[in-house]
C-alpha cells in the first residue's frame, strides 16, 4: 500500500493526555510520523520545562522534542484534537476519562495506552473506557515497548486494537520505520495481556532477587504464560492475540530484567527491601502492585486458576514472605502440561 495512501488515512491531529516518560515518548513518535500533537500535562513544571527547553527534564530527561509537539495544561486544548491517547496510569483511568468525555465530539477515538486493571472492581481498562465514555471509539495501544527505546528512535513493534477500519486509521497514523503499530480488533486479549504481564514481572524479578537462577525464572515466566491464556480465553480473548506482541511479547520484555519498573520492584522485594520502602511516593510506579489483586479477583469471578498470580498478590500484600511464595508453588500437586 503507498504512503500516500496511508497518509489520506491518518488522523493529523492528535492529543496525548498525559505527560509522563510514555505519553511524552508516544508525543514524540506522533510528531515524527508527521503529526501535529498536543500534549496535555497535569503538572505546571512539566509544562514550563517542555515549552522553556523542548524536553521533559522530570519524565524523559535528554530527549529533545520536536516543534511540532504543544504542551498544554488546558485539557479541553488537547480534547479538541481528531484522536487521544491516553496515557494516564490504571488506577486514574475512571476519573480522567469522567473530565474527558463531556469535552469529546462523538465517535472520537480513545486509544488507551496504560496498562492494568482497576483494583476496585476487578475491570479491564477497555471496559471502563466503554462504561466512561459510550460515544467515543474505544482503542488500545500495548506491546513490548520502553518509553526510552521509542523516544530515542529504536525499533519497536506493537498492538493497535480497535474496530478494524479505526485500528487501520490509528496504524497510518503512528507508523513509521522505527515504530511498526500491527492492527487488531482484539480489545480484551490486548487488554488483559498488558495488565497481566506487570504482575507475573514482579513474581520474575522476586525469584531473581532471590537467586533463583535462571531455570527458575524461564519455568515461572512460561507457567505465568499458561495462566494468562487460562485466563484471556475464558475472558473471550484470542490466542493469536495472548502469543503476540501485546501478550507474550510484552511479558518477555517487561520480565527480562531491571529495565522494566515491575521486574526491579519484583528483585528488590526479593533481595528483602520493604514494601513500605518500595511503595514510597519518590518510588517509580509499578502498575503490578495494584493490578495483582485485581487480576486475583478477576480470575475467580470466572473460576480460572491462577496459583502464580495468587502467590505474587500474597507477596505483595504482606501475608507471604518471598521465600514462602516459592515453596508454596512447588508444593503443588503434579500435573500434566
Amino acid at each position: 500500500m503507498s504512503e500516500e495512501h496511508y497518509r489520506s488515512k491518518s488522523y493529523d491531529r492528535i492529543g496525548v493526555l498525559g505527560a509522563g516518560a510514555w505519553g511524552t515518548a508516544l508525543a514524540h513518535t506522533a510528531a515524527q510520523a508527521g503529526r501535529t500533537v498536543t500534549l496535555w500535562a497535569r503538572e505546571s513544571e512539566v509544562v514550563d520545562s517542555i515549552q522553556q527547553t523542548h524536553q521533559n527534564a522530570r519524565f524523559l530527561p535528554g530527549v529533545a522534542l520536536p516543534d511540532a509537539i504543544r504542551v498544554t495544561g488546558n485539557l479541553a486544548d488537547a480534547v479538541s484534537a481528531e484522536a487521544l491517547l491516553l496515557v494516564v496510569p490504571a488506577q486514574y483511568l475512571r476519573v480522567t476519562l469522567q473530565n474527558v468525555a463531556p469535552l469529546l465530539a462523538t465517535q472520537t477515538p480513545l486509544v488507551l495506552c496504560a496498562k492494568g486493571i482497576e483494583r476496585s472492581s476487578g475491570k479491564l481498562l477497555s471496559e471502563i473506557l466503554t462504561e466512561e465514555a459510550p460515544l467515543a471509539q474505544p482503542a488500545i495501544l500495548s506491546g513490548p515497548s520502553f518509553a526510552r527505546d521509542v523516544a530515542k528512535g529504536l525499533p519497536t513493534a506493537v498492538t493497535i486494537a480497535a474496530r478494524r477500519d479505526i485500528a487501520e486509521r490509528l496504524q497510518a497514523t503512528l507508523g513509521h520505520a522505527q515504530f511498526r503499530p500491527y492492527a487488531s480488533d482484539d480489545l480484551v486479549g490486548v487488554a488483559l495481556g498488558g495488565a497481566a504481564k506487570n504482575v507475573y514481572a514482579i513474581g520474575c524479578g522476586i525469584a531473581d532477587g532471590l537467586g533463583l537462577g535462571e531455570s527458575a525464572r524461564a519455568a515461572l515466566l512460561a507457567r505465568s504464560f499458561a495462566e494468562l491464556a487460562r485466563l484471556g480465553e475464558a475472558l473471550g480473548g484470542r490466542r493469536e492475540t495472548l502469543i503476540g506482541l501485546s501478550g507474550l511479547g510484552d511479558l518477555v520484555l517487561t520480565a527480562g530484567g531491571p529495565s522494566s519498573r515491575n521486574f526491579a520492584f519484583g528483585q528488590l522485594l526479593g533481595r528483602g527491601a520493604t514494601l513500605s520502602e518500595l511503595c514510597a511516593p519518590a518510588r517509580p510506579l509499578a502498575e503490578g502492585v495494584d493490578t495483582a489483586p485485581a487480576l486475583v479477583m478477576r480470575a475467580r469471578r470466572h473460576a480460572v486458576e491462577l496459583p502464580i498470580a495468587e502467590a505474587i498478590a500474597a507477596v505483595l500484600d504482606g501475608s507471604l514472605a518471598p521465600g514462602a511464595a516459592l515453596d508454596r508453588l512447588m508444593r503443588r500437586p503434579m500435573r500434566t502440561e
